[in-house]
């Protein structure tokens, strides 16, 4: 099965097993939001747990 390339372009595997993502809303219109908006954005989040299973599957991990 090929690997999806829209998802590995945006989601990276920690060694722990964990998906990590970046959070939306930091590309455009910054104007208007907060420093501390902004700043927490820079950040990784992780993918939340329902999501977890079809990432990796575009990831073709099983």
């Amino acid at each position: 099965m090929k690997t999806n390339t829209g998802a590995k372009k945006r989601f990276t595997l920690t060694g722990t097993g964990k998906i990590k993502r970046k959070h939306a809303y930091k590309s455009h219109i910054l104007t208007k939001k907060s420093t501390k908006r902004k700043r927490n954005l820079t950040y990784f989040g992780v993918v939340d747990k329902a999501d977890k299973q079809n990432i990796k599957r575009l990831l073709a991990m099983k």
